[in-house]
């Protein structure tokens, strides 16, 4: 796919054009590897003789570091999440990108012809045997106006974009000053989706991704709710107050992210919302109204997480780390689902009888020594399936006006 000609008066009509293209594309919230495809394809025809492009960003996610985007003229356009680590990988290190961030410099050019380059890398041997000529990388903040200053992604919002060219002579200096005439247009385009994009992750992060969804879909008024039927799911560490007398600060963090993790990811697995974490604790649901078998898939999702704990204190004391259980209560009921709290200070939740009914079923796992109690809410319809749902009788619970029949997992 060769790159066609275009004098200087019809590349400057064309950028214009493109410039706002992908202003539009912003204001849009037009997926990123969409509109990246179309623009490096418009830059092709206007005689940019691009031959691939990587554009990376900074993500706020817990796991995820940052996102890339691949685009290449003769294959498919790809995407790559790099998970968050304490040690930054070899590849990264050896690579020009970081040597661009870790370097008061704007840019990076470098041509691949050249016998005796300045720099190298190992990913120009890469692009080389491809067929590439060129290799042009520049990095732009969103906050700061001079990009030499950028150093890290650490603590800057950026983005690092790489261009390669398969050109006998690669790109010339008015194909260069066309793409860094681009750079603001695109960065603002990258900015509207990343923070879009930064909006989703960080709500869902402390939300759950239903509560996000509904809040970013504008349910942000104090005491907006709607009324849904729900499994509540109430989970609690067992002897977590002896474990944080005994065990370093650091410990307790850890222990409690190993188990939460495994809880959380349970939870979600089966389609519930985890709604918060409370200390030990932890608050989800699961919608009857989008989970139509929402309470048989909750009590599988209590032996899910019993199998789960079990791996994981095995695990644990394999490597002379403390365990522990959970204890967990489950129960059925129409919730008030939405937004309670002060005028600057929010929680999306649930409330209403049924969540305080849950609360007292999980206060009776002490007395009846059980980790899991069901509800006859949740247990009664599916008896017939669940043979291992075994009766421990009816109870009156503090508060709670008609007598419970609760339920254990054999």
């Amino acid at each position: 796919m060769a790159a066609p000609t275009a004098d200087s008066f019809e590349m400057t009509a064309a950028l214009a054009d493109l410039t706002e293209w992908l202003i539009q594309q912003g204001l849009s919230n037009t997926p990123v590897e969409i509109w990246l495809e179309e623009c490096c394809i418009r830059l092709v025809t206007i005689g940019i003789p691009l031959q691939r492009v990587n554009l990376t960003v900074r993500a706020h996610h817990p796991e995820i570091g940052s996102v890339a985007f691949r685009w290449h003229r003769d294959t498919d356009s790809e995407r790559f999440d790099y998970q968050r680590s304490d040690q930054a990988a070899e590849e990264w290190l050896q690579s020009p990108l970081y040597y661009l961030m870790t370097h008061p410099i704007p840019e990076l050019r470098q041509r691949l012809t050249d016998p005796d380059p300045a720099l190298s890398f190992p990913i120009y041997d890469n692009l080389r045997d491809n067929g590439s000529t060129d290799y042009f990388a520049v990095k732009r903040s969103f906050l700061n106006s001079d990009p030499s200053t950028v150093t890290s992604f650490a603590g800057e919002e950026g983005m690092i974009i790489s261009m390669a060219s398969d050109a006998p002579g690669g790109f010339s200096d008015a194909h260069l000053d066309a793409l860094r005439q681009l750079l603001p247009p695109l960065s603002l385009t990258l900015k509207c989706g990343g923070n879009r994009l930064m909006a989703e992750d960080i709500t869902a992060a402390y939300m759950g991704r239903d509560a996000s969804r509904r809040v970013l879909s504008g349910a942000i008024t104090r005491g907006s709710s709607e009324t849904i039927p729900a499994v509540i799911w109430y989970f609690d560490l067992q002897g977590f107050t002896k474990l944080s007398e005994t065990l370093p600060g650091e410990a307790i963090i850890e222990l409690l992210n190993d188990y939460f993790a495994e809880a959380v990811e349970t939870v979600e697995r089966n389609g519930g919302n985890v709604l918060k974490f409370m200390g030990d604790g932890m608050l989800a649901i699961f919608d009857m109204t989008g989970i139509p078998d929402a309470r048989g898939v909750a009590v599988q999702s209590a032996v899910e997480l019993r199998g789960a704990f079990d791996a994981a204190n095995a695990r644990r004391s394999k490597e002379g780390l403390a365990t522990t259980g959970f204890t967990l209560a489950l129960h059925a009921g129409d919730v008030l689902y939405g937004n309670i709290g002060g005028k600057t200070r929010l929680d999306f939740t649930v409330i209403g009888p049924a969540v305080n009914t849950t609360a007292r079923i999980l206060g009776m796992t002490s007395a009846l020594d059980q980790s899991i109690i069901i509800s006859s809410a949740v247990a009664q319809s599916l008896l017939k399936e669940r043979p291992d749902l075994v009766s421990l009788g009816q109870y009156r619970l503090r508060g709670v006006s008609d007598r419970q029949e609760l339920f254990t997992l054999d």
